[in-house]
């Protein structure tokens, strides 16, 4: 299709943020020029200035956009372009045309303003957000401590400051200062040792103006400290040759840098047999004689600087001769760390020979070589760690040429801060409409999101709903009061983030009406033209443009595409269809203050032919209902909804059709007549015609429970009534037929004199034994003697096939077996012949 627009309303539902129109000069191919953007991630900053404009220029590629929140602009006549993969966007008064450039898959904004508009009416609006906004800070007492917080829109903007939700007094005589540009200065940083009065805390800054209040992320303020050691080294005696380790640990705000010393001089920490940790850990591997001292570390940072105990490292003996095997001496501990940050797991072992250390994954994933360092003889450093790296890390120690070998186990979470995939959209709403804020983040752990009002919490009520975990805001009958900002707070134990939105409420008088004589047809398989009224001379003044909604028919609301009109074209061709598919399609104007209500919607297939006919099946509810169900169409829009009849056979005419939507796929016959028989039709259709019919017999038992559906199954005709005739005649014939057979069957049965008895069971095949004397009477050639009255035989019928013993001659078990008892009557009666069984 053309390129299509989104506008601020329907914006909600997708991740792409809302851009005006601005006049622009001639630009590069990869990049986009917006009007003093801000409050979006700014990887690549670049400036252009030209005559009392100025545009920030960010560099974004087609599969990864930025949020471009719009800050500036100026009414503007649409410049279309080409088909495009990206969509136009719009906000209230503003269009903007966005196209893909293949060669540098970025993106270029183009306008042409109105011949009205002059350079002094560009930035002269903006909506309020932060460009600096206060960050975690450790104070040191007595010293100065600056907050930022910077921030831009409208004027004027009232900057204020919190500290643990209390405001921070800043007038004449108090101890903090807020400077011009939003900055908090507290001259002398101050804590008492009561605790009672501190300047520590948590800060944030509020900034406001006519539009609302938006509030910055908040901020931990700490005092600077180290406390005395909580853990010292301790004294030892290893054997020459042998590995020795030493710790010790400080809780400093902020952490403290620590170095060891040994009889009060620095070590060499050029010697690749000495390993330092950050974790206050001391490695010494190969141990020497020389290497014998006190040993002592000391813990540094803005605070203070302290100093460990002392602890006494003695060399006993020689190298060991004797074997020893590999000992863990200490192992990997779980750590938790954030994003881009190092971790470094320790494992130090011991043993004669002196072990060969290795790491793995306890999942069986490799650890990798980009950022992987091997610390001394054993320790593993994981530079700039992504949440790939999260995992069971496995320290093995291996003695040489053996399979021998000990491992130890630790457990490394990565953290990631909360980044939004998609922002809270600025809109406006008439008064008594809806809103919908959708506000998604992703981090590890899943963000907890929070919303906020003008800085006050937002909570649910009549008209508030928060669905989808909080994701999803939603506002109804909007009044003059919900107007304000909104923003969507995401936190989890790795960090913060917020995004903001606008709801601008404007009076439903001052918003254009919805225009009139929509209308769609058909040019092509793959274009439609849609054309509606020109409004009079009055109105259109007051619009900037028009937007085209269409989605194929039964498609959700999300996959709907927009498309941007010039304010004077009332006839706009949509190419780049699909073939024979169905869509939906309706209009909305926009002025300077938002957009119209919706057009009525209009529905119109592209050319291709009628839709496939549809596959159906049929269920018996009880004796006097039938439900039908169906296949929908494998894509949307390939049918415009489907036709149902029925009839009972041998009546002529059906009843219908029932209309069925797009999106139903069973209906239910109710009402029928007990224990008769129905033939029930189905077809699609669409713009293009119908398609051709499928039909099914469908017969009602009179007790409703041996009702079935026909066994002549589905078939497919060709919806005219003149073979419906046929149809039923072959019903009636089908009918007539079954009761001459079992008329049939009866006067065969009542037609013999035959008892049969059976035992138990029935079998498959049977063979008749030819019997002894023993007990039986004997036939010759079928004959019976002269003058012999026979009582009746007893057959026995034995399955053929099957050996009466089973292997190993054991009687095998046989099954029930069946004796059929046959009259012989004696020929000179009367009324009796010679019967064969």
């Amino acid at each position: 299709m053309g390129g299509f627009l989104y506008t601020a309303e329907e914006l909600r539902q997708h991740a792409f943020s809302i851009a005006t129109s601005i006049a622009t000069s001639s630009i590069d191919a990869d990049v986009l020029h917006l009007c003093k953007a801000s409050g979006i991630l700014r990887r690549k900053r670049y400036t252009h200035r030209g005559p009392r404009r100025s545009f920030t220029i960010h560099r974004v590629t087609e599969d990864a956009i930025p949020t471009l929140q719009s800050r500036c602009g100026s009414p503007g006549r649409l410049n279309p372009v080409g088909n495009s993969a990206l969509r136009k966007k719009v906000l209230h008064e503003h269009l903007i045309s966005i196209r893909t450039v293949p060669a540098a898959a970025s993106v270029v904004a183009t306008a042409v303003p109105d011949a009205a508009t002059t350079d002094s009416d560009l930035c002269t609006a903006s909506e309020l957000a932060f460009l600096l906004e206060p960050n975690d800070v450790i104070a040191v007492r007595d010293r100065p401590l600056m907050l930022h917080c910077q921030v831009e829109g409208e004027g004027p903007i009232a900057v204020t400051w919190r500290k643990n939700g209390v405001p921070v007094p800043t007038g004449p005589g108090a101890r903090a200062m807020l400077m011009p540009n939003g900055t908090l200065l507290i001259p002398s940083f101050q804590k008492r040792r009561d605790g009672d009065a501190t300047d520590a805390g948590e800060y944030h800054c509020a900034a406001q103006n006519h539009f609302g209040m938006l509030v910055s992320r908040k901020a931990h303020v700490q005092l600077a400290s180290l406390p005395k050691f909580h853990t010292h080294p301790e004294s030892m005696s290893v054997n020459e040759g042998g590995v020795a380790r030493f710790q010790c640990q400080v809780n400093g705000v902020p952490e403290a840098n620590i170095i060891w010393e040994r009889d009060r001089v620095s070590v060499n920490t050029k010697d690749s047999r000495y390993t330092l940790l950050p974790m206050g850990i001391l490695q010494i591997t190969g141990v020497r004689r020389s290497d014998a001292g006190l040993f002592r570390c000391v813990a540094t940072n803005i605070a203070n600087t302290r100093y460990s105990h002392e602890a006494q490292f003695n060399i006993t003996g020689g190298p060991p001769r004797v074997y020893k095997e590999p000992v863990i001496l200490s192992g990997p501990q779980n750590l938790t760390i954030n994003v881009h940050e190092t971790a470094i797991l320790e494992c130090i072992a011991t043993g004669n020979p002196r072990p060969i250390v290795s790491w793995s994954r306890l999942d069986g994933r490799s650890i990798g070589v980009e950022g992987i360092q091997v610390l001394g003889t054993g320790n593993l450093m994981i530079s700039d760690v992504s949440l790939q790296h999260s995992g069971v890390y496995v320290c093995a120690a291996n003695r040489p040429g053996t399979r021998m070998r000990r491992t130890a186990l630790g457990r490394l979470v990565v953290q990631a801060p909360p980044e939004f995939l998609q922002w809270p959209q600025s809109v406006s709403k008439a008064l008594g409409g809806s809103a919908v804020f959708s506000c998604v983040a992703q981090g590890v752990p899943e963000p907890h999101l929070i919303w906020l009002k003008n800085g006050k919490i937002l909570t649910p009520g009549d008209n508030v709903k928060l669905t989808n975990n909080n994701s999803t805001l939603a506002l109804t009958r909007i009044t003059s009061e919900d107007e304000a900002i909104y923003q969507c707070i995401a936190e989890n134990s790795a960090g913060t983030n917020q995004a903001s939105a606008r709801l601008a409420v404007s009076l439903a008088k001052e918003l254009p009406d919805a225009p009139d004589g929509l209308k769609a047809t058909a040019l092509s398989s793959a274009s439609l033209q849609v054309s509606w009224t020109q409004p009079p001379a009055e109105v259109t003044d007051g619009i900037i443009g028009y937007v085209l909604h269409i989605r194929k028919i039964c498609e959700p609301d999300s996959k709907e595409l927009q498309e941007a009109i010039s304010k004077t074209t009332f006839q706009h061709d949509l190419t780049d269809l699909d073939p024979a598919t169905t869509y939906s399609i309706y209009l909305k104007a926009y002025s300077a203050l938002g957009a119209s209500s919706a057009s009525s919607t209009v529905v119109a297939t592209t050319l291709g032919g009628v839709p496939s006919t549809p596959t159906f099946f049929t269920k018996v509810l009880n004796s006097t209902a039938v439900q039908v169900l169906w296949e929908l169409p494998s894509k949307a829009g390939k049918a415009e909804g489907f036709r149902l009849s029925y009839r009972r056979v041998p009546h002529g005419e059906f009843q219908g059709p029932l209309q069925m939507p797009c999106h139903a796929n069973a209906h239910t016959i109710s009402h029928l007549e007990r224990g008769a028989v129905y033939e029930v039709k189905l077809a699609a259709y669409n713009g293009n015609g119908e398609s051709d019919c499928s039909k099914r017999l469908v017969s009602l038992a009179e007790d409703g429970t041996s009702a079935k559906t026909s066994s002549e199954g589905e078939t497919q005709c060709t919806c005219t009534q003149g073979m419906e005739g046929s149809m039923g005649g072959i019903v009636v014939g089908i009918h007539i037929g079954m009761a001459c057979i079992i008329f049939c069957v009866l006067f065969l049965m009542f037609g013999y004199r035959r008892s049969f008895f059976c035992r138990k069971g029935t079998q498959d095949s049977w063979s008749v034994p030819r019997g002894d004397d023993g007990g039986h009477h004997t036939q010759n050639n079928g004959v019976p003697k002269p003058g012999v009255t026979r009582p009746a035989e007893a057959i026995e019928l034995v399955p053929q096939g099957r050996d009466p013993t089973s292997q190993g001659g054991v009687p095998a078990t046989r099954p029930g077996q069946c004796h059929v008892l046959i009259e012989q009557h004696p020929s000179n009666l009367p009324g009796t012949g010679t019967g064969t069984g």
